[in-house]
């Protein structure tokens, strides 16, 4: 794929969405990342409804540490593997108000030390909490980036470097999120959604479906 089809699909993606953000619910930048850790092999659906009854009871690391491991379980049991996201949050509130004065910090290597936080994680919160142009990909960066023909690579750390030097500068800010969103709602994974896909006639799928 060449630069300016590139370029092209990101125009669109942008013409469709202005202002793309993550779909899960936090105003501070701790509650995002509270919000992310929950969120590995969860909907987001799901994490807005128990972080919709954990956070106005406690929504800093003070208050999840004063909160308790027993009471933070009951918040978030909804969830899958909440017993483990639990153990990491917990200690994660421990290093943020040893270490950081209860604050997130701003860098990958201290993120990603924070028990639970990888570098897609990481990356979300870069970007989204902190307006760095990272991009984080999931599973569904991944596929688009491969199916389309954006950015192919054999594993996510290959397609978030080839994504990060080639999306042109003007779109890097909120390109994790219009990939998200096209993966989530029209790129499916069983079966695309190709006959109503605003960028079809620039992916380079060779096996486009119809409507």
């Amino acid at each position: 794929m060449n630069a300016q089809k590139r370029h092209e699909i990101f125009a669109r993606l942008r013409d469709h969405t202005p202002e793309p953000t993550t779909e899960l619910h936090w105003t501070t930048p701790f509650e995002l990342l509270t919000a992310v850790l929950l969120s590995a092999q969860a909907t987001d659906v799901g994490v807005n409804k128990a972080t919709a009854r954990l956070f106005p009871v406690a929504n800093t690391p003070q208050a999840i540490l004063e909160l308790g491991i027993d009471g933070l379980k009951e918040h978030i049991r909804t969830i899958g593997l909440y017993n483990t996201k639990a153990e990491n949050l917990m200690k994660t509130c421990r290093i943020l108000v040893e270490q950081y004065g209860g604050e997130v910090p701003r860098t990958r290597k201290a993120l990603e030390a924070l028990p639970g936080v990888g570098r897609k994680t990481a990356n979300v919160i870069l970007n989204t909490a902190f307006g760095q142009p990272t991009i984080a990909v999931d599973t569904h960066i991944f596929r688009v980036a491969n199916r389309t023909g954006i950015a192919k690579g054999k594993d996510v750390v290959e397609v978030e470097k080839k994504l990060l030097r080639q999306v042109p500068k003007e779109f890097r800010q909120d390109a994790h999120h219009w990939l998200i969103l096209h993966g989530r709602y029209t790129c499916l994974a069983r079966k695309p959604r190709c006959g109503s896909c605003i960028i079809e006639d620039l992916c380079e799928y060779p096996e486009k479906t119809a409507l």
